[in-house]
């Protein structure tokens, strides 16, 4: 099992190409408050649906003082496709070796319908604007993720 991360950890760095091969550095977001999503795969239902809310939620989030990263093991076409069909409006990142979600936890044994498998583990982590992290969730559920989020934030 990967260790996850907790409250008060620093947050490893990473720099990761965009739906557009950008290069994104969490250490060049120092001084804003980041969440740090990841998914397992571009254009399902349930990562369609956690997208969207989030996508939704942007200008409030952005407002409150936090920027949106979304991970997942997606090459750059399917990442630009996924962003152009649902018109999102925040970075997604391609991890292909899994090294960040590894780094973060989010990549491991999880319960799939009752089965343990090996996979991405559907989770959110919030760094705040020293780099360090304020709030890990792991194992959320796609749907109402964004508003529980915002909930916990203070935001609601």
């Amino acid at each position: 099992m990967t260790d996850r991360l907790a409250a008060g950890d620093t947050a490893p760095d990473f720099t990761l190409p965009d739906e557009n091969g950008t290069e994104h550095s969490l250490h060049d977001l120092r001084g804003r408050n980041v969440i740090v999503y990841f998914y397992p795969a571009a254009s399902t239902p349930g990562c369609t649906t956690e997208a969207c809310d989030f996508r939704d939620s942007m200008s409030s989030l952005q407002a409150a003082g936090y920027e949106v990263l979304g991970v997942s093991k997606d090459e750059l076409p399917a990442l630009q496709r996924f962003k152009e069909e649902q018109s999102l409006t925040f970075p997604l990142l391609s991890d292909p070796d899994l090294a960040v979600h590894k780094a973060y936890g989010a990549y491991g044994e999880k319960n799939n319908y009752g089965k343990v498998v090996t996979g991405t583990i559907r989770s959110t982590i919030v760094v705040d604007a020293d780099g360090v992290v304020s709030l890990p969730l792991y194992n959320v559920k796609a749907t109402g993720h964004v508003a529980s989020l915002r909930k916990k934030l203070g935001l609601d």
